[in-house]
């Protein structure tokens, strides 16, 4: 029995419907593996997809209204994915929040295995 040939531009995709949905937390449960390492910037990664989970939903938690999060350049490559987003948000103290970001994503079999953001911080 053959193994089904994983298709990295649809899991890409699906992966940023999710964020867009707004369904994070549903996303670091389907596309990130069991160790993946999410890194912001030059800060230590945070290794482990329970620890990311529990990192976005403290991150979440910050968060009153999205507004925005608008991916304006993508491409994949062998085994890595890159994006280039701007978001917007107000955070639950009221302070209008804007980050335009590039994500470089690294996968394997399907499952992010590690993932930076680079953004001013």
């Amino acid at each position: 029995m053959s193994t089904p040939t994983i298709n990295l531009q649809d899991r890409f995709e699906d992966l940023l419907s999710y964020i867009r949905e707004g369904r994070i937390l549903d996303a670091v449960n389907e596309f990130y593996s069991e160790d993946a390492a999410m890194q912001e910037n030059s800060l230590p990664p945070t290794v482990g997809r329970e620890a990311n989970y529990e990192r976005e939903k403290q991150f979440l938690s910050t968060v009153k209204d999205w507004k925005r999060f608008d991916v304006i350049a993508k491409s994949v490559g062998d085994n890595v994915t890159f994006y280039e987003t701007v978001m917007d948000w107000t955070s639950t103290d009221g302070t209008a929040v804007h980050v335009e970001q590039v994500v470089v994503t690294k996968w394997v079999n399907g499952k992010i295995i590690n993932e930076r953001y680079y953004h001013n911080p």
